[in-house]
């Protein structure tokens, strides 16, 4: 539950917890999984949920959730302050009566409130961009949470401006769109990180500017910011420029009082160019079918036969994933033209989060195709919902790709100058019986579901097909290569190098670590 309340808290998720608490009489303590503090009688394990809940409370009294549960709902219905909502519910507590007032329990219909912009912080945004001749649009979460994808897509190509998204908003524009830049940051595409470094203003709709998306602050050189969010903490970051407001009435705003304001006529062309070349490379990558033997194929071309495997995949899939080489690999070459047909948790990045996230999504999508994909890394981590989805009768997509270890780890660490340590299989220590061979189709059938193991993309395509017309949860599994990347893209990420080592990869890497930060804008 600690896992779940941090990310739901970093990627502004609203969710309802309610941890047992121990005896408020203390007659039985200490009891099971009771965390005895000698030093304050009054704390327990969910303490712990404090710093990650928006909101807190613990009920010593049943009369007090008269006053708690409005609170809860407030925060988890705001759309600034939404997130998890942690109420501690002691052991005797729970089963205390209380005579509620009737009117307690009486239906309420919350009506989410959208904020428009202040009318001076809409002058100093306007005063800003009428002086722009390079502007780029970021796209973030807050564009599909606000339903702004519309206002996004008129406001774009009326004035001319580019737009990238971050992991969070990917889906805001769809793929093919002229203006589609793609990815943005440390797993961006050349065509929005080129622009990125080029532009004069960046205006950052519904994002809260994570280290990924700026290169670590590294990435938008002297570019001004303006940060249209609800939340004013994200948009008063950096010294930018703020406009408090929903992501949709601030983009309508903006666009109304901009009027007939374009950005230079060599800035759209450029950007038009640039989203054209990426969009080509996206093709080329993908559309690979097959590689020389003994070569295994990589995760780029496997996301491409899981799109081929279906017609309308860009219309009707939705792809889950969290952790290791794929978020970058799919936020590059993902393409969707619907919003919300890519849902990478990467808030957190958090390893395990594929299946039972991926779960959640076909809870929520009954309709649509989900597409879990999965290293075996974070498919060891946790994979019991499998069974839990055929017992539902939810059915997934799952796509394991097998690099045998934490690939995306081990090339992290040579890059900073390390030795390879403890990420693949290859490098650990082991017994007399060595490496276990891990058959993962076995796994998943052992849970209930459908289940095969494929050689090549030419197999993988076909499997995939048979998955989307069986009728419970399909794995397939394909032995990747851990070493190779789409290496198009990407940008510096900060990631400290020590300052003192014996070892001259390190020196080298400490070398470009202090030559980047002079890059930075803080």
């Amino acid at each position: 539950m600690l896992t779940a309340a941090a990310l739901a808290h970093v990627n502004r998720l609203p969710v309802l917890l309610l941890p047992g608490d121990i005896f408020v009489s203390r007659r039985p303590d200490p009891v099971l999984q009771q965390v005895e503090n000698f030093q304050d009688g009054g704390i327990s394990a969910n303490d712990a949920f404090k710093p990650l809940s928006r909101y807190f409370d613990r009920i010593y009294y049943p009369e007090q959730l008269l006053t708690a549960l409005p609170r809860a709902i407030q925060v988890l219905t705001d759309a600034a302050q939404c997130g998890p909502v942690t109420l501690a519910l002691p052991q005797d507590v729970q089963a205390m009566a209380y005579d509620y007032p009737v009117e307690f329990f009486s239906p309420h219909v919350v009506k989410f409130r959208a904020q428009p912009p202040a009318a001076d912080e809409l002058h100093a945004a306007l005063e800003l961009l009428k002086n722009a001749q390079q502007p780029l649009i970021v796209a973030g979460g807050g564009v599909l949470y606000g339903e702004a994808t519309e206002a996004l897509r008129s406001f774009a190509e009326k004035h001319g401006v580019p737009v990238a998204e971050t992991q969070a908003g990917k889906s805001s524009l769809a793929w093919r769109h002229p203006l589609q830049l793609g990815a943005l940051g440390v797993t961006g595409s050349p065509a929005a990180n080129a622009l990125a470094v080029k532009a004069d203003v960046v205006i950052a709709v519904g994002t809260r500017l994570q280290d990924f998306t700026t290169g670590s602050h590294s990435l938008f050189g002297q570019a001004k910011l303006l940060s249209i969010n609800v939340n004013p903490v994200d948009a008063i970051k950096w010294q930018g420029t703020p406009l408090l407001a929903d992501a949709r009435l601030g983009l309508a705003a903006l666009s109304q009082g901009l009027g007939d304001w374009r950005s230079s006529a060599g800035w759209h062309a450029l950007a038009l160019e640039q989203a054209n070349a990426w969009r080509a490379t996206v093709d080329t990558i993908t559309s690979q079918r097959e590689v020389a033997a003994p070569a295994l194929p990589y995760d780029g071309e496997v996301i491409g036969a899981v799109q081929r495997s279906s017609i309308d995949s860009t219309v009707h899939d939705i792809v889950v994933c969290a952790a290791g080489t794929l978020p970058a690999e799919l936020h590059k070459l993902w393409r969707t033209s619907t919003p919300g047909g890519y849902h990478v948790e990467y808030g957190y990045s958090c390893m395990g989060y594929e299946i039972a996230g991926g779960l959640g999504v076909k809870m929520a999508q009954p309709d649509r195709d989900v597409i879990v994909m999965v290293g075996d890394g974070s498919y060891l981590m946790m994979n019991s919902e499998i069974a839990t989805s055929v017992m539902l009768g939810r059915k997934l997509i799952i796509v394991v790709l097998d690099n045998r270890g934490y690939g995306c780890i081990n090339r992290l660490q040579q890059a900073c100058g390390g030795a390879p340590f403890n990420n693949m299989l290859e490098d650990c220590l082991q017994g007399p019986l060595g490496v276990p061979a891990i058959d993962f189709a076995a796994h998943a059938k052992s849970l209930g579901a459908l289940a095969e193991n494929v050689k090549g993309i030419a197999e993988l395509e076909a499997a995939l097909q048979r998955a989307r017309a069986a009728d419970r949860t399909y794995l397939v599994c394909i032995d990747t290569d851990p070493k190779r990347t789409t290496e198009d893209g990407g940008c510096w990420w900060e990631v400290a190098v020590p300052e003192v080592s014996q070892r001259p990869q390190v020196q080298a890497a400490r070398a470009d670590y202090e030559q980047a930060r002079g890059n930075q804008k803080v």
